[in-house]
């Protein structure tokens, strides 16, 4: 007969790391200013122009750790 199927399961705590980029943008008291200006433009605009790509590489680097750590998980368990 066949082998059930592994059960997959999305209880990876790389997958905390995606809080970052959700809940940082919340938090505007960190940013509502104008200074420092960058390029002309205030700190309120550019620091929010930071936010995508502190969520790709967020989002790239939980990529890679959740697929190493399931292979390990993998490797460990048969």
């Amino acid at each position: 007969m066949s082998e059930p199927p592994i059960a997959r399961t999305d209880r990876n705590p790389w997958n905390w790391l995606l809080l970052i980029p959700i809940i940082l943008p919340l938090l505007t008291f960190l940013y509502n200013r104008e200074t420092p200006m960058l390029f002309g433009f205030p700190f309120f605009f550019w620091f929010q122009m930071l936010f995508a790509p502190l969520a790709v590489v967020t989002s790239v680097t939980v990529f890679y750790l959740s697929r190493r750590y399931r292979s390990a998980r993998l490797r460990r368990e048969g």
